[in-house]
């Protein structure tokens, strides 16, 4: 019996990448434009890329982006881990509940978030800046660590604990030489997730940010209420470039791994 083939599957496929994927190319094809409109495309040219790495401003917003990022996710890091293990292992009648809250920072709109830590940061008299940004970006990251381990721990067998344990080993040295080299691949991949959660953010930056400080998301939300420039086109193709590396090397090591 012939089955009837239709080709509709592969059209809404289609469809579906190349609303993805168009702006992409568009964003990569005009910061190779000649003109500075991005709406006439004037010839090949190099410009804006030069422009983009003589534009110190840029890469002293992405300097503070990594650093913000790399302290919060560590910071998120410990305490999501931590969190995920008490909550694990600890029962108690409100556990539910504190679960429930322990998320409530994913669920509620980040412009919320924004107005709520400056609120509180100005009761504090906490000057705005690295410190104020910080402490935002890591209650923002907690969420996604602790949701990672906690879903790895309830897939662990506590007979690999409880062996520690007979064999003598105290309940810190088991967490360090049992549970967290267990947990390790979530802590890492939810510290990569939030890692890029708080790179990206824009929303919760602008409330918390200081009058000298910038991040990349924020230098290039202002910059783009001037209309967007080959420069910012530039910028998205050279983090796009390096992304694809790092997935790139990724892929090569995992290949690698799986060889042996």
């Amino acid at each position: 019996m012939k089955r009837n083939r239709t080709k509709l599957p592969g059209i809404y496929l289609g469809l579906v990448l190349a609303f993805i994927y168009l702006p992409i190319v568009f964003v990569v094809v005009f910061s190779f434009n000649g003109s500075r409109s991005t709406a006439v495309w004037k010839g090949f040219s190099l410009e804006w890329y030069q422009a983009l790495f003589q534009d110190t401003s840029i890469w002293e917003a992405l300097g503070n982006s990594l650093l913000l990022g790399v302290i919060s996710c560590l910071a998120a890091a410990v305490i999501g881990t931590l969190g995920a293990v008490g909550l694990m292992k600890v029962e108690f009648r409100s556990k539910g509940v504190t679960e429930y809250i322990s998320t409530l920072p994913i669920m509620i709109p980040e412009i919320i978030l924004g107005m709520v830590f400056m609120a509180f940061f100005s009761v504090l008299s906490l000057p705005f800046g690295m410190v104020t940004l910080v402490i935002a970006h890591t209650a923002f990251c907690i969420p996604y660590i602790l949701m990672m381990v906690k879903a790895r721990m309830a897939g662990m067998d506590p007979a690999l604990e409880e062996a520690a344990m007979d064999l003598g080993a105290t309940p810190v040295r088991t967490f360090f030489d049992v549970t967290l080299p267990l947990v390790m691949p979530a802590v890492m991949s939810g510290a990569m997730l939030a890692f890029a959660m708080s790179l990206d953010d824009v929303v919760i930056s602008i409330f918390v940010n200081g009058p000298r400080l910038n991040t990349l998301p924020v230098k290039v939300y202002t910059q783009m209420k001037f209309g967007v420039t080959p420069e910012i086109n530039a910028l998205c193709t050279v983090m796009l470039a390096v992304t694809l590396v790092i997935w790139g090397l990724k892929k090569l090591m995992d290949k690698g791994g799986n060889m042996r």
